[in-house]
């Protein structure tokens, strides 16, 4: 038995052939001998994207036929509507999609084409979808725009783009609360890393706070900032950074030499970060954002086993938060202050008895920074103190600031027990992954972001970092489909009471 659509098949893809054809014989002609490898290049990929979409064109129409045809021996011709079509933006240019209506009284109509084809709801296809993704979070929407351009000819517009980055970052919480982390040995470390940075908002992004302060500032100048006097438009985003690490136990003076390296003692390295999985947010609270850390955390040691390091740069209250989702889950996690940002404070109190190029303010610095890694905080404290007692009091303002810092957070610089135990003492996968993810995209010149966009970029950069890409988009296409099925569907069920 012959199928019923076998006289059409044979016609379907003629267009196609037609323009392949004339593709080859462009090709085939002398002219196209005066041609160099770029012309040649330029020629292919644009009359190979004109042969694409026409080829996906024609398979459209081909199942259209089909579907008409099936469609009209189930169902009667009051339930069938033909002729209805919508316009799909795709990478290889935009199409039609032609399909038949099932109407049904008191309901909308439903579109078995749109299901059988997984469509979108809105006019822009999922591969489109996320090309947009990955080229708006590389760069500016505008340079994003440009490429998808150059590469799919005029399918898109920015504002389009910045919207299918918002509606993608949708289902980032959901993927990583379904994945189980690999599985790692006892002995690793599992380092969680904390830190904030600043992100340029429009006015109605920013916090009440910083809204209220931005409204009531008063410029001293017209044309420049005063020293020390701040915009008011920034928004903290909250970033958090999660990696395991083998232990590698160390000496202080392999992190710091008063007399520089000879060559002659090996110095030992500290420990390497894997697995490193990072997240942030404009919008979420730092409570949330830490919480989604431990939530990660957990996930690599279920019941606890591992040493559990969490580095901070002494924030009290991102420390207080920490504690308390260490406490709500019953797990010993163990908090060290960035060397790195102690160090600058140790800075600051060695120019207070120090001129600008002295070369023994590096050696007071290095000195009081080998005190510290020894565990003899207090002696470091009171050599500020007494150096401090030396000054004026109008020369003493980094020396306090010093020994409060120091002071107020003593409990968290016992570097002599991490050094021994192998932990790392510095905050560099946290600070690398904020200029990562903030500093390279969402302070380019120039930008003010508004809350959902900007959102949308850190969680899709962090995305990225993670090598998630991929699999992420896999289920939030499956999650969009779920939805879009569940709104369709939706007015065919009737609630009672």
């Amino acid at each position: 038995m012959e199928p019923y659509d076998a006289a059409v098949r044979a016609d379907e893809f003629a267009t196609s052939r037609n323009l392949f054809d004339l593709l080859i014989a462009e090709l085939a002609a002398p002219a196209a001998d005066e041609l160099t490898h770029a012309g040649l290049e330029e020629l292919c990929e644009r009359r190979g994207r004109a042969v694409l979409r026409q080829l996906l064109q024609d398979h459209l129409d081909l199942r259209a036929l089909r579907e008409e045809a099936r469609l009209s021996a189930d169902h009667p011709a009051g339930r069938l509507e033909r002729g209805h079509h919508r316009l799909l933006a795709t990478v290889v240019g935009t199409v039609t999609v032609r399909r038949c209506a099932i109407r049904t009284p008191g309901a909308r109509n439903r579109y078995l084409a749109d299901e059988q084809l997984a469509l979108p709801a809105g006019r822009h296809s999922h591969g489109l979808a996320k090309l947009a993704v990955v080229e708006a979070v590389r760069g500016s929407f505008d340079a994003a725009h440009a490429a998808i351009t150059d590469r799919c000819g005029p399918v898109i517009g920015k504002r389009q783009i910045a919207d299918l980055v918002v509606t993608a970052a949708a289902d980032v919480e959901a993927f990583y609360a379904a994945r189980t982390p690999t599985p790692r040995t006892a002995e690793e470390l599992l380092v969680l890393g904390l830190d904030g940075k600043g992100v340029v908002m429009r006015p109605e992004g920013l916090r009440p706070a910083s809204r209220k302060a931005a409204a009531a500032h008063r410029r001293r100048f017209r044309t420049r900032l005063a020293s020390g006097e701040k915009p008011h438009r920034k928004r903290m985003a909250t970033l958090a950074a999660v990696h395991d690490a083998v232990p590698a136990p160390r000496r202080p003076h392999d992190v710091i030499s008063l007399t520089g390296r000879s060559g002659e003692r090996p110095v030992r390295k500290g420990p390497t970060a894997s697995g490193k999985w990072v997240y942030g947010s404009v919008i979420e609270p730092a409570c949330t954002v830490i919480a989604r850390a431990f939530d990660q955390a957990q996930a690599r040691d279920p019941v606890h086993t591992r040493p559990w390091v969490v580095l901070v740069d002494g924030d009290l209250h991102q420390i207080a938060l920490v504690r308390e989702q260490a406490a709500r889950r019953g797990v010993a996690v163990h908090i060290v202050c960035d060397l790195i940002h102690v160090i600058e404070y140790c800075w600051r109190g060695a120019r207070c008895l120090h001129t600008a190029d002295d070369p023994a303010a590096e050696q007071r610095v290095a000195a009081w920074a080998l005190g510290l890694l020894a565990g003899n905080t207090g002696q470091v404290i009171d050599d500020m103190k007494t150096q401090a007692a030396t000054l004026p009091a109008d020369r003493r303002d980094g020396l306090t600031a010093a020994i409060r810092y120091l002071s107020g957070h003593r409990e968290f610089l016992c570097y002599d027990h991490a050094l021994e135990q192998g932990w790392p003492i510095a905050t560099g996968v946290i600070e690398g992954t904020a200029r990562h993810l903030v500093g390279d995209r969402l302070e380019i010149t120039g930008a003010r972001w508004g809350l959902a966009g900007a959102d949308a970029v850190l969680k899709l950069r962090a995305i990225i970092s993670n090598g998630d890409l991929d699999a992420y988009f896999a289920y939030h296409l499956d999650r969009e489909q779920y939805r879009l099925r569940q709104a369709r569907h939706q007015d065919r069920y009737a609630l009672t009471t």
